[in-house]
């Protein structure tokens, strides 16, 4: 099934589609299909197939948490890297995601060049989903069987942390990678976008970093 065939086919939910009885080869000829055009997400589990459409607003949060994170990395002295909307998919369980951004932190020094492959490779310590427009509720079943180790989502206007625990997200209070950033301190940042430009964010999370002796 060829993407632009899709909109004249299917209704939209919102900025959301749901596709099911789509097999494993259909939803990697669609990912071929879609290339690089960053502004379509797919998640697909086990024969349903979702399509994303974030906002404008979606993106600009997304670039200001994973601003954030660079941040925290580069002031703890922790190694990053950073692959944005990834290609997350494990053909041996039939499931795949692409999250809105993807950080290797702990495991950075084992990704070699600039193209990762989760069936060999670790899978990212940390991604970032932004719920504006979209729900990610199908994409955390994806990331529960993936691996993925933390998750920051963003909705409503409150960021939650989520960790992968005995098989299953639990909401905690802190990161487990970065231990003095809590949610509410992320949204706190994200608050200042209403009235703040990214570099002037920037420079109040390395304050906040210092104040704190981190």
């Amino acid at each position: 099934m060829a993407l632009a065939s899709i909109s004249r086919t299917k209704e939209f939910t919102g900025s959301v589609i749901g596709l099911p009885n789509i097999s494993w080869q259909t939803y990697q000829a669609m990912l071929a299909d879609i290339g690089d055009r960053s502004s379509i997400r797919l998640v697909y589990d086990r024969g349903v197939l979702e399509i994303r459409m974030p906002s404008d607003i979606d993106e600009a949060i997304n670039r200001l948490l994973a601003r954030i994170v660079g941040v925290l990395a580069e002031e703890l002295d922790l190694p990053l890297k950073e692959f944005g909307s990834v290609t997350l998919n494990r053909s041996d369980i039939k499931k795949g995601a692409e999250p809105d951004s993807s950080f290797y932190i702990q495991n950075a020094d084992r990704i070699r060049g600039n193209q990762i492959d989760i069936s060999i490779d670790p899978p990212p310590d940390l991604i970032i989903e932004v719920d504006i427009t979209n729900s990610s509720a199908r994409s955390f079943a994806v990331y529960q069987q993936l691996g993925i180790g933390e998750v920051w989502r963003y909705a409503n206007g409150i960021v939650k942390i989520f960790q992968l625990q005995d098989g299953g997200y639990i909401e905690g209070e802190f990161s487990s990678i970065f231990e003095m950033i809590s949610g509410d301190v992320l949204g706190r940042f994200l608050q200042m976008s209403a009235t703040e430009n990214s570099t002037s964010i920037v420079r109040a999370v390395r304050k906040w970093l210092t104040k704190n002796e981190l």
